[in-house]
């Protein structure tokens, strides 16, 4: 399973003080000698984190890959477009937000969407569509023809110890994508406690984390933070 790590939040404590400390960058290619699979980050419209430069300084910098979330605008799927990461994961973005709080509206939304898959996919541009776990969701997303799918795992974050129904339909959403050809990510709200049900789903192939393994970091140094990672994700497949 692939593990790609979200490092917007180092982006957030340099901002705190508008200065150029810590580097994302350099966290990036920390997280990558330490076992990270790929490095994701979210420009978002209002620029509370990452900067326009810190994308275009990472694609110049990451040896792994590069997983650029945006909102299906225009400004933002040109930025994209321009800037041609690996892959490009769309996701609902509204300004008063804390974090991403939902999966895209597929019906409501549905011809930004398209549109935006379309302007990704003609510039050779891996698409993901970030949605709720929920099988007719999933339906939906997968008439828009993206790549992948990342399933929120936001509910089954919050309520992880009584977690039988919310890991359930992240398990039920999973094998819908795969009956529709898509690839399958998750993300949201994982930590190294409730990691291991999720990473033990089979039909899973990547995991996006941030907040969790940033958090680490800030007592043990990046590196350690995301081997431990590493290592309770890949104990959870071997043991599934």
């Amino acid at each position: 399973m692939r593990l790609y790590i979200n490092i917007d939040h180092a982006a957030t404590l340099r901002q705190a003080r508008k200065t150029d400390e810590p580097d994302p960058v350099r966290v990036a290619v920390l997280a990558e000698l330490a076992g990270a699979d790929g490095i994701t980050v979210h420009l978002r419209e209002d620029r509370r984190h990452i900067q326009d430069r810190d994308v275009e300084l990472l694609l110049g910098t990451v040896r792994t890959v590069v997983n650029l979330e945006l909102a299906a605008t225009d400004e933002m799927v040109g930025i994209a477009a321009r800037l041609r990461p690996h892959q490009a994961t769309l996701v609902p973005e509204r300004r008063e937000e804390i974090t991403t709080e939902g999966g895209l509206d597929c019906g409501k939304g549905g011809a930004r969407i398209a549109d935006a898959v379309r302007k990704l996919r003609a510039a050779g541009i891996r698409t993901s569509l970030f949605i709720d776990p929920d099988p007719a969701t999933v339906r939906a997303a997968a008439a828009f023809a993206p790549d992948a799918v990342e399933l929120h795992t936001g509910r089954y974050a919050h309520h992880w110890r009584q977690a039988g129904p919310f890991l359930d339909e992240l398990r039920a959403a999973a094998a819908e994508a795969r009956r529709a050809g898509l690839a399958v990510h998750a993300g949201h709200g994982l930590t190294y406690e409730n990691v291991a049900p999720v990473a033990a789903l089979a039909d899973l192939e990547e995991l996006n984390i941030g907040h969790s393994v940033l958090s680490r970091a800030v007592l043990t140094g990046i590196g350690e933070a995301v081997r431990e990672m590493r290592q309770r994700i890949d104990r959870a497949r071997v043991t599934a």
